[in-house]
């Protein structure tokens, strides 16, 4: 029906400021060249971070010290916010979003499994853009993703993705420290290349995104392997998603070729 699926995780750093708040016209951006794709008979899942950071925004510092229950609480409040400004924004662009939440054991094989891919393809036949994230309020210890990156390639296999693109706030993987003169950016990445040895993650302050390059690394090279080819690129950079899809070079490409 589409001429190509696209995966698109949008994580936390790019989706908010310095002072940790949601940088809407981010969003607007991201959804307006999703719709521009939609137009070009391309349809995407958004993997989409932000909903901690969107609850902490409205209730502030909480009583609660347990981290995991803080969390549930941040995203149970913060995941309608997001949805409301992903709605309104698609809406100004006229098409459909829907929610798809999901814990890691709704991807093993059985009922559930079979249950998120009809639910999927039953969007994505209606053109509806589906918008996944992290069943937070329910997904603790075994249940959890180590991040929405792994979320991102999960769904990418479900659906039998063409693509999927890993939004961050770097250009990509660079071999070395990105904020060095002399450090350069590694622009393809093959799944044997020992490219872990580059990555030095910085610890992640509370609400922060949990995933790092080494994350986004390992999964990529489990979708090439899938033969789903992974772009890492700046989630900032004006017009990032549509240049990728329409070829251009840009950010580390990941691929088992």
């Amino acid at each position: 029906m589409y001429d190509k699926r696209i995966v698109i995780k949008v994580g936390t750093n790019v989706m908010t400021n310095k002072a940790n708040r949601i940088v809407r016209p981010v969003l607007q951006s991201i959804v307006k060249q999703v719709a521009e794709l939609f137009d070009e008979n391309i349809i995407c899942v958004l993997v989409s971070s932000g909903s901690v950071i969107a609850g902490r925004e409205v209730l502030g510092r909480i009583k609660i010290k347990n981290k995991d229950q803080k969390r549930q609480v941040y995203s149970s409040v913060g995941q309608p916010r997001m949805m409301r400004l992903y709605y309104n924004f698609f809406r100004d662009y006229g098409l459909q979003c829907a929610q798809v939440l999901a814990t890691k054991r709704d991807f093993n094989p059985g009922v559930h499994r079979e249950n998120m891919i009809t639910c999927y393809e039953g969007l994505l036949s209606e053109g509806v853009i589906p918008i996944a994230n992290e069943d937070d309020a329910v997904s603790v210890t075994k249940s959890m993703f180590s991040d929405n990156d792994e979320l991102a390639s999960l769904v990418a296999e479900l659906i039998d993705a063409d693509m999927l693109i890993l939004l961050t706030s770097t250009e990509g993987l660079y071999d070395g420290d990105p904020e060095e003169e002399h450090t350069r950016l590694i622009k393809t990445v093959h799944v044997n290349q020992n490219v872990e040895k580059f990555v030095n993650d910085k610890d992640k302050e509370e609400g922060e995104g949990r995933g790092g390059m080494a994350s986004k690394i390992n999964v990529a090279k489990g979708a090439a392997r899938k033969n789903i080819p992974t772009i890492i690129a700046n989630g900032n950079r004006e017009n990032v998603i549509l240049d990728i899809v329409r070829g251009k070079e840009i950010g580390t490409l990941i691929t088992a070729d």
